[in-house]
């Protein structure tokens, strides 16, 4: 059925019969010429455009592949960039436990990726990266505001959302309230990049992420429309993509903006590439330690004598990562939102007697 959306790969344009066994593209399963067996596949590479998904895969066919027995995809592209048509595409894979790393030159594709998820899980965890907030209550037609879709509509089934990298000179402060009203994570640019390490449990708590490469400074990642000179280096984008390829509850990646009539000497392609081959990095590295139930974790409980109040913090003994109990009765629609993914900043706050932001925005969710 997956061929109806689906247009095969041309490989005689990406130069493949070179490829050694110790390169990432002699180890996908190509459409080429008809679908791949995707039974023990995990996770599916696809495009909207030919052209831009051509040039990342020349140079990701070209990287390293130290990822044993992981069976990857690269399905080639979509007959058309249409949401419409793109959701139930998504929705195929998401159903058959294949993560789909979706890359688009177009923003107004996010959407897509959120409600092909959101058909199948309620109360959705979403996080974007991005250098502005695309989120205009006046614009609600407009394309380019993709955000509005998703957090003004009351159908959306969205809990949490979390905005990382966003630069306050470009963000309207109408945008800025709305999160804040909403007890939503923003993490500025400026913040982000003095301890990249404070971003990954946000990313940790998120069903989906998608990474607008707007994000990254112009002179690491050319080939993007209206591109600034401030914002990430392709080693910090690298960090945050290894961290979502890493959580166990994410379920679907996606990379946008990319316009390959843009770049300069392949060197966004190469940036994109290098994105995929972190968030697969992170994914082989799951420690499956997602807490479904509290086995695995060792209990740490922090006194607020001010306040005559306990809290409560997990640590997973696989990985070394924090989470912290929402203090408050929830249902069990909510329940696998009831630890909050933290960091160990978080836990030395508490023991200082400070309540952590986290937490606060949180708590405020369930109420």
């Amino acid at each position: 059925m997956l061929h109806n959306w689906l247009r095969p790969i041309a490989l005689d344009q990406l130069q493949t019969s070179d490829l050694t066994a110790h390169e990432f593209g002699a180890h996908l399963q190509l459409h080429s010429h008809t679908l791949p067996n995707l039974e023990q596949t995990r996770i599916a590479l696809l495009g909207t455009r030919e052209a831009d998904t051509d040039a990342v895969r020349q140079a990701l066919y070209r990287l390293r592949f130290p990822f044993q027995q992981l069976q990857i995809a690269d399905l080639g592209n979509t007959h058309k960039p249409d949401n419409a048509f793109i959701i139930p595409l998504l929705k195929e894979l998401l159903d058959s436990q294949i993560v789909p790393i979706l890359i688009s030159p177009n923003a107004a594709t996010v959407p897509a990726l959120y409600k092909a998820f959101q058909s199948l899980q309620s109360h959705v965890n979403f996080n974007v990266v991005d250098e502005r907030l695309w989120l205009n209550e006046a614009k609600k037609g407009d394309n380019a505001f993709y955000l509005n879709d998703i957090l003004l509509n009351s159908r959306s089934r969205l809990f949490h959302f979390g905005a990382i990298g966003c630069q306050t000179h470009y963000t309207d402060p109408a945008a800025l309230q709305f999160l804040e009203k909403n007890n939503f994570d923003c993490i500025r640019l400026g913040v982000a990049r003095a301890e990249v390490s404070e971003i990954e449990p946000v990313v940790r708590d998120g069903d989906l992420l998608a990474f607008h490469l707007s994000a990254l400074k112009q002179a690491e990642a050319p080939g993007v429309a209206n591109a600034s000179p401030s914002g990430f280096t392709v080693e910090e984008a690298c960090q945050i993509s290894r961290y979502a390829g890493m959580s166990d509850k994410l379920k679907a990646f996606g990379i946008f903006g990319f316009q390959t009539g843009l770049d300069r000497d392949q060197q966004t392609a190469q940036a994109v590439s290098q994105l995929i081959w972190y968030f697969v990095e992170g994914f082989y590295n799951r420690k499956q330690d997602f807490p479904a139930s509290n086995d695995g974790l060792i209990e740490y409980i922090v006194e607020f004598k001010s306040m005559d109040y306990q809290l409560t913090f997990w640590k997973s003994q696989r990985s070394g990562r924090w989470w912290m109990q929402v203090p408050v009765k929830i249902g069990k629609k909510y329940h696998r939102h009831k630890l909050i993914p933290c960091s160990y900043n978080d836990y030395k706050l508490a023991c200082q007697d400070e309540l952590p932001e986290r937490l606060l925005n949180a708590y405020k969710r369930f109420l």
